[in-house]
């Protein structure tokens, strides 16, 4: 099938491989510019321009001319833009989306599975629309969330959706169903959002975890919690990462803090 491919991230590149080794002809990938990863670095290509590079496909950067390319679908992976109406109604697209919808539409929805202690999940291939991930649905895969990190099952979810794709475009597209269900919404995640509570239910600040970027403080200064279980039904810290240093076990950190008779995190 002839295709052009949007997508920006490491989690759109398995994908754009598994079109390409299906036989599928990309006419073009368009992806995020170049941008500094850190700050006195020279930009470096977004994963799947790198990916595309290697592929030996044309990239670009804008939507120029996009429905003049020769394809006859546009197929987006996390892409990170708002694809005009106008486009979208001269050229049909679907879109790979991270979440059992219509639940989790938006910008977090691995996240916000994690965060509100789903049990399932799925990655859907829907039919693009200019409405916020409102599209019908042509086919989903459920997977079983688990124990896993955010960054483990969106890797998982992009192997799956890669598999979904080739074998939907092979069989010709299934005929897309209108979402059903109550509808949710994914907003971004938010500092507050993986602030840990101490108070609160240790379950919900390990999903906080398993989320990335959980964090805490201790003695005014931010500490981040980057591994952690659930023991006596206490939050139990495994790996820290202090501020401005790098990952340190928790019973080393502990020992060299010297904290005062029942202190603990603020």
């Amino acid at each position: 099938m002839d295709l052009v491919y949007l997508g920006t991230p490491e989690v759109a590149v398995p994908p754009l491989r598994a079109l390409v080794d299906a036989g599928h002809r990309i006419h073009r990938v368009v992806t995020g510019p170049p941008r500094r990863r850190a700050r006195r670095a020279e930009p470096s290509p977004s994963p799947v321009e790198a990916a595309a590079r290697l592929l030996d496909l044309p990239v670009a950067y804008d939507l120029e001319h996009l429905d003049d390319c020769g394809a006859q679908l546009g197929v987006v992976v996390a892409f990170g833009r708002l694809i005009p109406a106008p486009l979208l109604s001269r050229l049909p697209m679907v879109n790979l989306h991270f979440s059992d919808l219509p639940r989790w539409r938006g910008a977090a929805p691995v996240e916000r599975a994690i965060l509100a202690g789903d049990t399932w999940t799925a990655v859907c291939l829907m039919s693009l629309e200019a409405g916020l991930d409102t599209g019908p649905v042509h086919d989903r895969v459920h997977l079983e969330i688990g124990d896993r990190t955010a960054d483990s099952l969106r890797a998982e979810m992009s192997e799956a959706g890669a598999r979904l794709l080739v074998e939907s475009l092979g069989a010709g597209l299934p005929a897309p169903r209108p979402q059903e269900g109550e509808v949710t919404y994914a907003d971004k995640i938010t500092r507050d959002d993986l602030r840990i509570d101490w108070s609160g239910p240790p379950e919900r600040a390990l999903r906080q975890v398993r989320v990335g970027g959980a964090w805490t403080t201790w003695r005014d200064t931010v500490i981040k919690i980057v591994e952690a279980t659930v023991d006596d039904g206490r939050l139990r810290p495994v790996i820290l990462r202090p501020q401005g240093r790098g990952d340190t076990d928790f019973e080393s950190w502990w020992r060299g803090a010297r904290a005062d008779p029942g202190e603990w995190f603020e």
